[in-house]
């Protein structure tokens, strides 16, 4: 039935369940399903082709979840949302031009920054902040700077997306979480773009976990939403350390 063992496949779709709830709070879901799929005999580009397609299910999930809570507007950020997409599959595209040993290098540090930042940062809240970025600026310059990165390396764009909306656009906890999840999407979308046509995603694999995935991202956005940065907060500073930390591993074993 599957690309690869049943019982395999069945743990894939469990850890896609896990990782679609985390996700859809904190982002980092492809902290657990991409090694996952590694663990289960896959090349690291199925690997990545894979998890680019169940993830869209999650991440589009979450994000019209939050749109009709009312957290989110898609038919005003769609301009956003295309310029993710867009961005991510250039990204996807230049990916051989890119030294990705010297972006494991930089994450880390990165990463621990943005689980700083929402740890000990004061008055980070569910309420809008001061807005330092015009959205049109915004748009044309933080979003497809992170959405290309998505494109070719990954780890982190969740976080990245958050801060920047957070930090720059001045949006509370809660509605920053919703729109990352629609930019995320959108990355997904466009980076799958480029990954269909080079016949390395494990589609029967991909669409069970993108079955579960679905099902984890609902509940985790539901989570979200009842208890806001409460347990946003926490989730990210977790998701970004242990991202960051996983990175350093890979510096020192390869």
């Amino acid at each position: 039935m599957f690309e690869i063992a049943t019982d395999l496949a069945l743990l894939l779709m469990l850890a896609a369940f896990v990782a679609g709830m985390i996700d859809s709070i904190a982002g980092g879901g492809g902290l657990i399903t991409v090694p996952a799929l590694l663990l289960a005999g896959v090349s690291p580009i199925e690997a990545l082709a894979t998890n680019k397609l169940q993830g869209s299910f999650g991440s589009g999930t979450a994000a019209l979840t939050y749109a009709k809570a009312g957290h989110v507007r898609l038919s005003e950020q769609l301009p956003m949302a295309v310029i993710s997409a867009l961005a991510a599959a250039a990204g996807a595209m230049v990916a051989h031009l890119i030294s990705a040993d010297l972006l494991r290098i930089i994450m880390p540090v990165v990463l621990i920054a943005v689980a700083g930042f929402f740890a000990f940062r004061k008055g980070l809240s569910d309420q809008d902040r001061v807005q330092r970025m015009k959205p049109a600026i915004f748009a044309f310059t933080i979003v497809p700077a992170i959405a290309a990165y998505d494109g070719f390396f990954g780890p982190g764009t969740g976080s990245f997306f958050m801060m920047g909306f957070v930090l720059l656009a001045g949006y509370g906890v809660l509605r920053a979480t919703a729109h990352t999840k629609l930019l995320n999407f959108a990355s997904n979308l466009g980076s799958l773009a480029v990954f269909i046509p080079s016949g390395n995603v494990l589609w029967l694999v991909g669409l069970g976990m993108a079955l579960t995935q679905t099902l984890g991202a609902w509940i985790g956005a539901k989570l979200a939403m009842r208890i806001g940065a409460q347990l946003i907060r926490p989730l990210l500073v977790v998701t970004s350390g242990a991202m960051a930390l996983r990175l350093i591993w890979q510096i020192f074993h390869g």
